[in-house]
């Protein structure tokens, strides 16, 4: 099961259009991914996404997947930026969650918010419990383990991008990832898959000696199933 991608025509920077958005899945399902639960971002000024919109494009692209004779499983939930204008949107409307009141989150890759944990506290009160997308991506914290354990303290679940074990971001990220997978901080395992770049490169080998931590991550993605 896949839980993060970007696989909703035209609403992010992911799928294009109709006919991209099957070829993913399609690809995604020859790589034995069985459902989906697809993850627009939600980023004020860039991607202004909202819950209806999310969900009218999820309608239509299940109906273009019946046309096209796909039978995956396949939902949508968001991606959502933890900037200033996060706190103020879970605290006036329901927010897109994987299953439950898990919701995934990201943080610029530049620098983490100045308000991080008063965000993910706030999160937890308003009754969500929050799941960072691909934390080994935030070189601000490279090789800083004690950044993770603080976040993981502060109640972050971590979802690790398959991509990441195979080099496709460069070593620095693959490194992190590593570290986080040798300590047994990841959660979750997800695609991230945007385009075809992306979902040919899951072709490319896993550059890991141990593969115990990622196989339970991927198996665990099996706590969102619907």
């Amino acid at each position: 099961m896949d839980i993060h991608s970007h696989l909703l025509p035209g609403i992010d920077d992911g799928a294009k259009d109709e006919e991209d958005s099957n070829r993913l899945i399609n690809t995604l399902m020859g790589y034995g991914f069985s459902q989906f639960i697809t993850t627009p971002h939600v980023l004020t000024g860039v991607w202004n996404n909202t819950t209806k919109g999310i969900k009218t494009i999820e309608k239509k692209a299940l109906q273009s997947q019946i046309k096209n004779n796909i039978t995956v499983p396949f939902k949508a939930a968001a991606e959502y930026l933890m900037d200033d204008t996060f706190m103020s949107l879970f605290k006036s409307e329901q927010l897109l969650t994987l299953k439950d009141n898990y919701v995934l989150v990201e943080m610029s890759y530049l620098n983490p918010p100045m308000q991080l944990f008063d965000i993910l506290f706030e999160l937890q009160l308003a009754g969500y419990k929050p799941i960072l997308a691909h934390p080994e991506r935030y070189i601000f914290y490279y090789k800083n383990l004690d950044a993770y354990k603080k976040l993981k303290k502060a109640g972050c679940l971590f979802q690790i991008n398959l991509l990441s074990v195979t080099g496709y971001y460069g070593k620095q990220v693959l490194d992190i990832s590593k570290m986080l997978l040798d300590e047994d901080m990841i959660d979750y395992a997800g695609s991230d898959a945007h385009h075809t770049r992306h979902t040919e490169s899951l072709k490319n080998p896993i550059l890991l000696k141990k593969y115990s931590n990622l196989e339970k991550a991927l198996n665990k993605n099996s706590d969102f199933k619907f």
